[in-house]
């Protein structure tokens, strides 16, 4: 049997709803090389939030042509064989945003962690935007604690499951509370370290094996090597290119 290559599409933002990502979208379900690719929609960052799916229904299933399903962990109580049929009968596995910490906690609890890895390594195309972007990576910059203290929260280094080398930082051009969420990100590089990948709304990153490129819904849009060098943190906009480049060149600096 040929070595299947092992795919994630990490998206930085964007509403669905009003197809922002639509440029990002048609290439996965393009990589998949399926009229019609079994989408699975992982919905566990927004507690398991059926309007969540509908959305992604109505706009992978209706209008971009997949068979849609979806995999809940909070409101429904599955067997471990059936969660496991679920992904690894995948074409596509689509994670939502919302609260990292808390789905990180869920799938490693239930095993989600190891199913992931093994679908990723079957071949199965691993996407997802925010959270869902946040959780391929080592670590990410997460906005997790917001939702348990709105008025007074910070963000947090939250460990993902490792399929990516780096630091992930999602929605890296938006603001929080009239900040930046650029500099809230660069701070954190300040204090830890490590090399961060942070992409903004509307911008991908397709990595496909040893290999990646980035991707964008709109022309504005753009990714960057976040990193700290002779104490000063550097942000260096990844170069757009329509061929696969080495991953190593991800990680220079």
């Amino acid at each position: 049997m040929a070595k299947q290559v092992k795919k994630i599409v990490a998206i930085g933002g964007g509403e669905i709803r009003d197809s922002e990502t639509l440029a990002i979208d048609k290439e996965i379900i393009r990589l998949t090389k399926k009229k019609r690719p079994k989408l699975l929609f992982i919905p566990t960052a927004s507690s398991d939030s059926e309007d969540y799916y509908k959305g992604v229904d109505n706009y992978f299933g209706k209008k971009l042509g997949c068979k849609t399903d979806v995999l809940y962990l909070l409101k429904e109580t599955l067997s471990p064989k059936d969660i496991r049929n679920k992904i690894l009968n995948s074409d596509i596995i689509y994670v939502g945003g919302g609260n990292t910490l808390k789905m990180m906690k869920l799938w490693r609890r239930l095993g989600v962690d190891k199913l992931l890895k093994t679908a990723w390594e079957k071949g199965i195309l691993l996407c997802g935007l925010s959270a869902g972007s946040i959780c391929w990576f080592e670590s990410g910059h997460s906005d997790s604690m917001s939702f348990y203290n709105p008025k007074k929260w910070k963000y947090i280094n939250i460990h993902g499951l490792g399929f990516i080398k780096g630091i992930h930082c999602p929605h890296y051009d938006s603001e929080t509370l009239g900040v930046p969420r650029k500099t809230h990100f660069c701070n954190m590089i300040q204090k830890i370290g490590g090399m961060g990948i942070a992409i903004d709304k509307n911008c991908a990153i397709e990595f496909f094996d040893d290999k990646f490129r980035v991707i964008t819904s709109k022309k504005s849009a753009k990714a960057f090597r976040v990193y700290k060098k002779n104490d000063k943190v550097i942000s260096k906009m990844i170069e757009q290119r329509n061929k696969l480049m080495p991953i190593a060149t991800l990680y220079e600096r």
